[in-house]
């Protein structure tokens, strides 16, 4: 399959190590494209759930082609998220192509985009961290009976219903309403100079303009590879969001039923990671 080229891919929210992270439809996606930057804007690894030692093998192969990426001068810049932020503390690494970031400046075509991944604006993550915690493991078990719903659902001819994404669409518009999440941003945004300002977190795929006072400034969301499979494109001085299921060669893709969805314990992840770096 000849591969897209692509300047710019903004990826969040991926959540490896959860039962509800599309791996495979991700995997899929980063076959399809040549970028020549990345943006990885948070939660990529959920390493809040990491305790229950899940980690399919589909979560291994995204992995290892963020590696391959690196090795062929792809530059990878992992933003961290809330879901991360253990990974905060080495912000700053940086190996070849490859820096560890809590925000990234690019400029693109002449204009500036501003990168973050959002919990700063969460009134939930200053305030109330073990509350917002209690809410993922939540989300996660709510995935997990979506799923067993879904499959008796289609056996009686039905379509899929998201009983998760309802219920935190509605949970994240109230955590919006009162921290004002987009309009925070957008108004950091403009007091700097930025053209773009590009977020994830809340899971919402959006790309809008906003004027204020004779300027304007583009509010980008990555949304995330839970539910929405989404992520952003930049090319030939234009935004894209990216869908999943909007991507007829995506849906054309025969999907490999051989490919099991072996859960590796830690031991066998480390293996794997330190195989992989070696190998490239």
């Amino acid at each position: 399959m000849k591969k897209r080229p692509v300047e710019l891919v903004v990826i969040s929210d991926v959540h490896l190590g959860t039962y509800g992270c599309h791996a495979k439809e991700l995997l899929r996606y980063m076959k399809s494209i040549h970028p020549e930057t990345v943006i990885l804007n948070g939660d990529i690894i959920d390493i809040w759930q990491f305790s229950k030692r899940y980690w399919p093998k589909s979560h291994m192969k995204v992995v290892k082609q963020l590696v391959e990426w690196i090795s062929k001068g792809v530059k990878v810049h992992y933003v961290t998220g809330n879901h991360d932020e253990m990974l905060r503390k080495f912000v700053g690494f940086q190996l070849g192509d490859f820096c560890i970031v809590n925000k990234v400046v690019l400029e693109l075509d002449g204009k500036r985009a501003w990168a973050f991944h959002g919990d700063v604006f969460d009134v939930t993550m200053k305030h109330s961290k073990w509350l917002a915690k209690m809410g993922a493991a939540g989300y996660d078990t709510l995935i997990l009976l979506n799923r067993a719903v879904n499959f008796f659902s289609k056996r009686l001819g039905y379509g899929p219903i998201s009983m998760s994404k309802r219920i935190k669409n509605s949970v994240k518009s109230a955590v919006k309403f009162i921290n004002n999440f987009e309009e925070t941003a957008t108004d950091i945004a403009f007091e700097n100079g930025y053209d773009y300002v590009v977020c994830g977190h809340i899971h919402q795929p959006e790309i809008r303009e906003i004027h204020k006072e004779g300027k304007s400034v583009v509010y980008l969301n990555s949304g995330d590879w839970i539910e929405n499979l989404t992520c952003l494109e930049f090319d030939q001085g234009a935004w894209s969001l990216y869908r999943y299921s909007e991507d007829p060669l995506m849906q054309r893709v025969e999907v490999d039923q051989k490919d099991a969805e072996e859960v590796l314990d830690t031991q066998i992840l480390l293996e794997h990671l330190v195989r992989e770096i070696q190998t490239h």
